[in-house]
């Protein structure tokens, strides 16, 4: 059984981030890593942005985090509230200017601001 965990879960920081290979938006991300008992993985230091990045690079594909947008529009937080401590933009990034609330990972692991209704990876952290 442990070979069909293979590039499903990895850990930094103390934290486990998992994935089950689906897509879905923002919301939907956020609802089934709640229902899997954690949360949309969010990056708090470059150990964490990698195993992330793990992911996007094993599936070739975008994954959102859990930061969104707060009321002052091209400022984002986490999403429990805390202003971000650590951020990894991609040049000229965040651009949306309260048109893209959330916050995609790219493969090269840098990050977007990108409207919420997108499939992306679901990548969860426990």
């Amino acid at each position: 059984a442990v070979l069909h965990l293979e590039k499903m879960i990895t850990t930094a920081g103390g934290k486990i981030f998992a994935t089950n290979g689906k897509k879905g938006d923002f919301h939907a991300t956020v609802k089934e890593c709640q229902e899997a008992g954690g949360s949309i993985a969010t990056p708090t230091n470059p150990s964490e942005n990698d195993a992330i990045l793990y992911f996007v690079k094993s599936y070739n594909t975008y994954a959102y985090l859990g930061i969104k947008e707060s009321l002052i529009p091209s400022k984002f937080q986490f999403l429990d509230g805390p202003k971000l401590s650590y951020t990894n933009w991609h040049s000229k990034e965040p651009s949306g200017k309260g048109e893209e609330e959330c916050v995609e990972m790219y493969t090269d692991g840098t990050w977007n601001d990108k409207r919420c209704n997108q499939n992306r990876l679901i990548v969860c952290q426990f």
